[in-house]
């Protein structure tokens, strides 16, 4: 291993999320080796301990726990940082007991995966950044997209880091956020742009349909099975398959849907023989998951499979600054010769929009139509939207009962602070929260204050 700059060591049994993090470590100056398990990993620390192990926890054969017990039996200092999907207190304490110096829980944000690897190794033994992975975003790419807002500028941003890897990526939001938008830039941004993009929505499909649909059938394998049928992950091989409503897909169906995700083979229904396949699977949800799996409706392992990389779409009422573009991009997009009011926009930008941008690209499409003029009024506006309360309405009381609330919740991050001398790991067990979630808390604290 180099002896210039630090070396990491990245442990996981899953290609695609190893080489998605050597990607990100390298970019932030880090020498990478990588190991497919903890067996091969053990054997290289043996012959040249790194300066840090980032390790997934749950492997076949010797886990990451084994694997920190019988690395730090050879080199006492070395340190772990642990990674695993399977988020439990039990297993973070296990960790740090056995003297792991952090873990994180997948999906791991790729910010946080560098910043926790630079605290671990200590700032004077960190190389300088060299940007980000990917550099910018070409503007190609983003052409007839409209994200002009600081929350979308992150979510495209996170998505063109991802988009060069094999890493199945999770798009999470409420309906209508523009999930598949993202889904076809993933495709567009990656290696496999040339190749198909094939999506499917597991909800419009009738469930005794969904398996022929997904992997195909042989000709006579059920009533009107009357010649062969390819199925959408044959007609992914080379490219992406976007699977949206995931969350609606059929318990029975669950199992055949984990095994090509794992193996990247299908079996079409009526065959006994797999084929196997080369694809990218983005899959899309607006609904929780992980309550999903606590209820038995959603298998905990497919779930795990699939939430490789998390990226969630935030609402529209949330980036209300990019209501006004968006509103005449589709306006626009229908009839350029039309212009909004300043009143119309108003009334756009204090509406809720409960469908999100779907529902606004529906109401702009209804305006193109019905506005005989060429400046919109706010009486060309859908009765929602003209009828509808301001958004601030009411909103002193919420805002003082959620001042209350995060007065009490900021004042019980600082004591777990004290408690624990900064250690935000500790804290963040202490406080029953992820790292994660703690160090976004306290991301919030600093910019307000």
């Amino acid at each position: 291993m180099s002896a210039g700059q630090p070396t990491i060591l990245v442990v996981d049994d899953e290609r695609p999320l190893r080489e998605l993090f050597a990607d990100v470590l390298r970019t932030a100056g880090f020498t990478v080796e990588l190991a497919d398990g903890g067996g091969t990993a053990l054997e290289k620390i043996r012959r040249q301990p790194p300066a840090l192990v980032v390790s997934d926890i749950r492997m076949p054969g010797l886990s990451g726990l084994e694997l920190l017990r019988e690395a730090r039996a050879l080199h006492p200092g070395l340190p772990f940082l642990l990674v695993t999907a399977y988020a439990s207190v039990k297993d973070a304490v296990q960790a740090l007991k056995l003297g792991a110096v952090d873990y994180l829980e997948k999906p791991v944000d790729l910010d946080e995966l560098a910043a926790a690897v630079r605290d671990a190794i200590g700032p004077e033994c960190c190389p300088a950044q060299t940007g980000a992975p990917g550099g910018e975003i070409p503007p190609q790419l983003m052409a007839g997209t409209v994200a002009e807002s600081a929350a979308m500028r992150a979510v495209f941003a996170d998505a063109w880091r991802v988009a060069r890897s094999r890493a199945t990526v999770l798009l999470t939001g409420e309906s209508g956020t523009g999930k598949e938008v993202l889904a076809r830039f993933l495709h567009n941004a990656s290696p496999r742009a040339a190749g198909p993009f094939v999506a499917v929505n597991c909800a419009a499909i009738p469930a005794a349909l969904l398996a022929s649909e997904l992997f195909g059938h042989r000709r006579g394998a059920f009533t009107g099975a009357v010649a062969d049928r390819n199925g959408c992950f044959r007609e992914a091989h080379g490219g992406t398959l976007f699977l949206d409503e995931i969350g609606d897909m059929p318990a029975d169906l669950q199992p055949s849907l984990l095994r090509a995700i794992e193996t990247g083979r299908v079996t079409p229904v009526g065959s006994d023989t797999e084929r196997e396949l080369d694809f990218r699977l983005v899959a899309a949800t607006n609904r929780n998951l992980q309550e999903a799996v606590a209820e038995g409706r959603f298998r905990e392992d497919l779930y795990y499979r699939l939430n490789v990389i998390n990226i969630e779409l935030p609402p529209l009422r949330l980036r209300r600054e990019e209501i006004p573009p968006l509103a005449r991009h589709f306006l626009r997009g229908r009839d350029p010769s039309k212009r909004l009011s300043a009143a119309a926009l108003r009334l756009l930008v204090e509406y809720p929009w409960p469908g999100n941008v779907r529902e606004l690209a529906n109401a702009m499409e209804r305006v193109a139509v019905l506005a005989r003029n060429e400046l919109v009024m706010p009486e060309h506006l859908p009765p929602a939207v003209r009828n509808a309360a301001p958004a601030t309405a009411g909103a002193v009381t919420e805002e003082a009962e959620l001042k209350t609330l995060r007065e009490s919740e900021d004042a019980a991050i600082r004591r777990a602070l004290e408690q624990t001398n900064g250690n935000q790991t500790r804290a963040a067990l202490l406080l029953g929260i992820s790292r994660r979630t703690l160090i976004n808390k306290l991301n919030r604290l600093r910019f307000e204050h």
